[in-house]
């Protein structure tokens, strides 16, 4: 089958449709929608974060009307979402959770070899745990034998939880102030869930699946990058066999030259945008490759708190603003919750040319943010276009 041509244009409508964010409350409100987001995406990745609300939550907020933080526990506690670390940390639908298995797999048979005190200390660990029941790391004497020399050097307590919990061992919840409550798989996965291991194909052709249902379109390193801790994968392998069975697609796009493109058949080409303004987190699956930005929206981005300080171009945490199909302009902002004041540092607008319409759709979407990040006001340093900024203190105001 010859590869299906496509304009810039109606490749990036079928990104964000992908993504969630052709339209406002496109996958419904309340719980219900939350949980059929994750279901879609099949992995929403978390992050500890906390300059403005977490990134899952804030996931959510761009995509759900009227988000409540506390849903996303409802979800877990009712069995029906569950969180481990994929390609990175994250939320998964419970139903996908036979699919967690090859990455718990390798990472037990690829860890680091186990000393024989490692070896007994995780017993240990895992025997409290069946005897007390969830436990935290606090809740473990500090048995570090020397000092801390930062991020990252994690007492041996830690160390146990961690290996037991990515070689499947245990599981993580949350307490309301995100903290992890490590459990057994028994207490926390219901009844009726499929524990089958898929076979090497199986899990391939999961992985391909959901990266396209996510993306829309999609290049192969995506789907490898998904599937990334599971040593010797077949995405590659299983991806031709899906091509050759008209599975998947190959789709061509205007002006992109080089590795092939992926899509779903069946995929609508032809959607339509509702022109919404979304401030989005760094962590979204919009955002995540940087490569796809810089091909499909001409926007070159980078998260800039890994970057040092000197380095930085726009701010700690500069959050993407996306208004119909194009980005628009880079937030670096912070929530002063003590004074429950949104701060935006550096308010930086691409090279486009704002119509009032947008503009406007930019103050709906700060007004949401505010209230999103339980503040009241919001306040503004800078901006490389005074003029919009102008216009919009006196929206707000």
């Amino acid at each position: 089958m010859e590869p299906l041509s496509l304009s810039r244009a109606q490749a990036r409508g079928i990104i964000l449709h992908a993504a969630g964010l052709a339209s406002s409350a496109q996958f419904g409100q309340g719980p219900e929608a939350v949980f059929r987001l994750i279901d879609h995406l099949g992995f929403v990745q978390l992050d500890t974060n906390y300059v403005v609300e977490r990134a899952h939550h804030h996931v959510f907020a761009a995509r759900v009307p009227d988000y409540q933080p506390e849903w996303l526990a409802e979800l877990t506690a009712d069995g029906r979402i569950f969180e481990f670390f994929t390609s990175d940390a994250g939320y998964l639908p419970m139903h996908d959770f036979r699919f967690s298995l090859p990455v718990k797999d390798s990472f037990s048979l690829n860890g680091k070899p186990l000393t024989a005190a490692e070896t007994a200390l995780m017993k240990q660990v895992l025997d409290r745990i069946e005897r007390e029941g969830p436990l935290m790391v606090g809740d473990f004497e500090d048995d570090r034998m020397e000092a801390s020399s930062g991020w990252w050097d994690w007492r041996p307590a830690k160390v146990a939880l961690e290996r037991l919990y990515l070689d499947g061992k245990l599981m993580i919840t949350r307490t309301r102030t995100f903290q992890k409550l490590y459990d057994l798989p028994m207490n926390l996965i219901p009844a009726d869930t499929d524990l089958t291991l898929p076979s090497a194909g199986e899990f391939a052709r999961y992985v391909i699946l959901r990266t396209l249902a996510a993306l829309g379109i999609a290049y192969t390193k995506e789907m490898v990058w998904r599937a990334r801790r599971v040593k010797g994968n077949l995405v590659k392998k299983q991806l031709e066999k899906m091509v050759a069975a008209g599975e998947v697609r190959m789709v061509t796009v205007e002006g992109l030259k080089g590795a092939p493109l992926y899509m779903l058949p069946g995929q609508q080409t032809e959607v339509e945008l509702s022109g919404k303004a979304f401030i989005l987190s760094p962590f979204d699956i919009l955002n995540v490759f940087r490569h796809r930005l810089k091909d499909f929206f001409d926007f070159d981005y980078q998260i800039e708190c890994f970057v040092p300080a000197a380095k930085r171009k726009y701010g700690y945490f500069s959050l993407p603003v996306l208004v119909g199909d194009k980005f628009v302009a880079r937030m670096d902002a912070k929530a002063d919750r003590k004074q429950k004041v949104l701060i935006v540092h550096n308010l930086h607008f691409e090279v486009l040319e704002l119509s009032q319409a947008m503009i406007a759709e930019i103050v709906e979407a700060l007004k949401a943010f505010v209230q999103f990040n339980r503040c009241r006001d919001i306040t503004f340093k800078r901006s490389n276009q005074e003029a919009y900024l102008s216009q919009i203190r006196s929206a707000l105001q």
